[in-house]
């Protein structure tokens, strides 16, 4: 392991993170379980970065991505491809854009780059709004719009961009307000930023911000948000790359917690829909979608190999309601969380919906953050057979917790018990 990790920092960026002291390669896995070069078993309660969804070596998946690498696995956008097809007819009808269409890229940051240069050209504006807090990708205009500086290096971009109060619900200048009043200064807000620029193209907005620590507003925010965006023309990007597919139990999509006015205009997704395949994409109202007036194609998008895993993996998920298995299992999952650490001063909040939970961790005492106890609680659960995330925003570091879909209710048990375990054990 020592070489392989000199090697990487031989050849590999340096702002490539790893996590731990000492780098994890991950050799195999089956289930909900991985394992790495060691042979050490581990229960994954983060799943490639809520990439693996259903299961590790899901044998459908397996199977679909085996028989199609068999036939051919890439031909580009400029044939038709029937299993881009069948799987593009099956997002429209689920994702509740009316009159949808849909495109397919390689990964989150690529369907919201393609979600904002869609809005831009649609509504002849360069400005964009987006939350405070919230992380869209890794591309030049998807870093523009990230509101959270430790994942944003450099301010120069393309947009111009305008941050709205909102996604963090429990820290901030409405943190004291009860949910209505929270919602209601929030779309005041709103309305006072819009009042000093020229009308944005779009709202982009993550119904449960993910690398922020898995925070989000009340219900009904961006319901709110949208009457006073639609007065305007404005158009709602849901960036639902990290909370699609029934990751949060009581909804298929995150943003039907705010569904009050009717579904976005564009919807981005990526991550689970693949189970660890790449795929991205993205949902739009056809006058969006077909307001381009230059050819475009996409090489990688929606290349075979990759469309019969997405078919394969999303046909189990519906066959076997892990959007219910999220809701059931999670809500055991985030209670046993919030009984172990109440007893310790340092978690300042155990939130979240579904199988997306996060652990808020402070300074005993305050209000401050405490990123080296995020880190050892890391190390500790990782010790402990555990692999969990981490994240934050401005002043913030949290624990992720995010399974597999399928993770049964003695694997829920026996995370907890780690994690409660490695909180103990670094306080």
């Amino acid at each position: 392991m020592n070489d392989l990790y000199a090697r990487h920092r031989r050849v590999l960026p340096d702002w490539l993170a790893l996590y731990y002291d000492q780098p994890l390669e991950i050799t195999h896995g089956e289930g909900r379980h991985v394992w790495d070069a060691q042979g050490n078993k581990y229960l994954d309660f983060f799943g490639g970065i809520l990439t693996t969804m259903t299961a590790h070596a899901l044998p459908e998946v397996t199977k679909a991505v085996s028989e199609q690498a068999g036939r051919i696995i890439h031909s580009s956008t400029l044939y038709l491809n029937r299993p881009m097809v069948e799987l593009a007819e099956r997002i429209a009808h689920l994702s509740g854009v009316p009159d949808a269409r849909v495109f397919f890229t390689t990964s989150g940051t690529e369907a919201n780059d393609t979600a904002l240069l869609l809005a831009t050209a649609h509504r002849r504006s360069n400005t964009i709004l987006a939350m405070r807090n919230s992380y869209h990708g890794r591309s030049f205009s998807a870093v523009g719009i990230t509101g959270n500086r430790g994942w944003s290096p450099t301010s120069l971009s393309p947009l111009q961009t305008l941050y709205v109060h909102g996604g963090l619900r429990t820290r901030g200048p409405y943190a004291s307000l009860d949910d209505s009043a929270f919602i209601e200064a929030c779309v005041e807000d709103l309305k006072d930023l819009l009042g000093h620029t020229r009308p944005p193209a779009a709202l982009i907005a993550e119904p449960v911000q993910g690398v922020g620590g898995f925070t989000s507003p009340p219900d009904g925010l961006y319901a709110a948000f949208r009457e006073v965006l639609n007065a305007y023309g404005i158009l709602w990007i849901a960036d639902e790359v990290q909370t699609g597919w029934g990751r949060t139990g009581d909804h298929f999509w995150g943003w039907q917690a705010h569904d009050r006015n009717g579904p976005p205009d564009i919807v981005t997704f990526a991550k689970g829909i693949g189970n660890g395949m790449s795929i991205g994409g993205v949902v739009a109202r056809s006058e969006i979608m077909n307001c381009l007036d230059a050819n475009s194609i996409s090489t990688f998008g929606g290349t075979q190999v990759t469309m019969a895993a997405g078919l394969a993996n999303l046909s189990h998920l519906l066959e076997h309601d892990l959007q219910g298995n999220a809701r059931r299992v999670g809500g055991l999952l985030i209670e046993r969380l919030r009984a172990a650490a109440a007893q310790d001063p340092g978690v300042r909040e155990v939130r979240g919906r579904g199988l997306m939970i996060g652990i808020e961790l402070t300074r005993p005492g305050t209000d401050e953050a405490d990123p080296d106890r995020a880190a050892a609680v890391l190390e500790a659960a990782r010790a402990g057979g555990l692999l969990i995330g981490k994240g934050g925003g401005h002043s913030t570091s949290a624990l992720r917790v995010a399974p597999p879909l399928s993770l049964t209710v003695a694997e829920a048990e026996e995370g907890a018990a780690i994690l409660e375990s490695a909180l103990r054990s670094t306080q």
